[in-house]
């Protein structure tokens, strides 16, 4: 299993994809993290190389009471408001630090094994089953898979959300960041190289 994992930074691309075979998962407005989890020490790691462990003790108390000992998980550090929306500005300012959550939402690697050339189906069920008894401090994304028709902006004006995900289950490793409102930019990636 390799020692690090980079962030997939996605790429412009020109159209949304509207077909069955990708799954749709709502993005928080957070920051992106890494948990590393190898035996008794835990890492936050942010796309910037930065280790946040002490920053959000949550996240760390929350892996730390998970049975399996060594994880990768791929997130976004987050404090939900009373409604359940992302607050960045709460966030942003680092006063609210305890009360901060991972939205996972991909399990890179798992008891020695690199998943990131497993479908994104299969990644997500090993990540269902890592957090099946979900303590307080790491949630799943949640998500659907299937066709949501040709406006998924719409739908995230309506929520007040900063965007949605479409992955493509079947292909390991490919995302695509779809922005709500005036934008209509797609962006996509392929970590599987």
């Amino acid at each position: 299993m390799p020692s690090t994992f980079e962030f997939c930074i996605p790429t412009t691309g020109t159209q949304v994809p509207h077909t069955p075979d990708w799954l749709h998962e709502i993005k928080y407005d957070g920051y992106r993290l890494r948990l590393e989890r190898h035996n008794d020490r835990v890492r936050l790691i942010t796309k910037g190389g930065y280790d946040w462990s002490k920053r959000y003790p949550w996240i760390v108390e929350a892996a730390l009471k998970n049975r399996q000992k060594q994880f990768f998980i791929d997130g976004e550090a987050v404090i939900l408001g009373v409604d359940g929306r992302s607050d960045f500005d709460a966030l942003h300012s680092g006063k609210h630090n305890e009360e901060v959550q991972l939205y996972a939402f991909d399990m890179l690697a798992g008891d020695g094994d690199d998943m990131r050339q497993l479908p994104l189906s299969m990644r997500k069920a090993n990540l269902a089953r890592l957090l099946a008894r979900r303590t307080e401090g790491i949630f799943i994304a949640p998500f659907e898979q299937g066709e949501i028709g040709p406006d998924p902006f719409r739908k995230a004006f309506e929520f007040g959300l900063l965007s949605r995900w479409r992955t493509n289950h079947s292909r390991p490793l490919q995302w695509s960041t779809f922005n709500h409102g005036r934008s209509s930019r797609c962006n996509s990636c392929d970590r599987s190289s």
